[in-house]
């Protein structure tokens, strides 16, 4: 296939990427064939997921623009994505935003789309690594950590394995925040087991480059450690903090949760 202008030169086209994948389900272009192909395969099993993402993607706003209201200026953004309409910069215009992911069609997308936007970075990093995205050039020039900021890790942690810590990577970003700073999560999970159509549809992410965990809302909410889950708590995904008339829950949205937490 032709290679798309913004696409690396070091991309497989041919590797589904989760980024792109999720780009998909969101209605954005900026995904290949691959891609394309994975997501079909899931709807076919699962046809809810793509209204799981549209659910995660409003929560993020709803997020953001609750702790903009509260005074909130600075916005790490991890596991960002590829940039797509209601992004942190355009609900947060006057403050400051760094997005940072390790995919590099994500990445080189980003940089594209923000070149010429004031209070924006883009790094390439892996959120696994706190020290490493903390001590970047760009997030340690574009930040102020004696201010609060908020640390957005919303629908990654799902691909995070126990092994590698979850938690731990919590509380490496909450504990570079002064108090006052926030953490943003949603996760994909469920409080029963799977039906056969479901485990189909997991079994594929499992088989993925990126497997993807369920957790249940009592672990999701052991990820967040002593930090204060602010009203409603870990709750699904478009329970948290609805506007009323302005969206509707979709089928099966229990298959994600979401919390907000504040470091005292």
């Amino acid at each position: 296939m032709e290679r798309p202008s913004w696409a690396p030169a070091d991309v497989d086209l041919d590797q589904p990427s989760v980024a792109r994948v999720y780009d998909y389900y969101l209605g954005g272009s900026h995904n290949f064939a691959a891609d394309r192909a994975f997501a079909e395969q899931i709807l076919k099993v699962m046809p809810v997921v793509a209204a799981l993402a549209r659910s995660n993607r409003a929560f993020l706003r709803r997020a953001v623009t609750t702790l903009a209201d509260q005074g909130v200026r600075q916005f790490l953004d991890l596991g960002s994505g590829i940039p797509t309409v209601g992004n942190v910069h355009e609900l947060v215009p006057d403050g400051k935003v760094v997005y940072v992911d390790h995919d590099p069609v994500a990445v080189a997308h980003s940089r594209a789309i923000l070149a010429d936007v004031p209070g924006t970075a883009v790094v390439a990093a892996d959120l696994r690594s706190p020290a490493e995205v903390l001590a970047a050039p760009q997030v340690r020039g574009l930040l102020d950590f004696t201010q609060p900021i908020a640390f957005l890790l919303v629908a990654v942690l799902h691909f995070v394995p126990d092994e590698q810590d979850p938690a731990g990577i919590v509380r490496g970003y909450a504990d570079a925040g002064v108090p006052g700073s926030h953490v943003v999560l949603s996760h994909a999970g469920l409080d029963r087991p799977l039906t056969p159509a479901e485990d189909a549809a997991w079994e594929m992410y499992r088989r993925s480059p990126t497997p993807l965990i369920l957790r249940t809302r009592a672990e999701v909410a052991k990820l967040l450690g002593d930090l204060t889950v602010l009203e409603p708590g870990v709750v699904a995904t478009h329970d948290w903090r609805p506007v009323p008339g302005a969206e509707t829950a979709p089928e099966g949205d229990a298959f994600g949760c979401a919390a907000v937490a504040r470091k005292d």
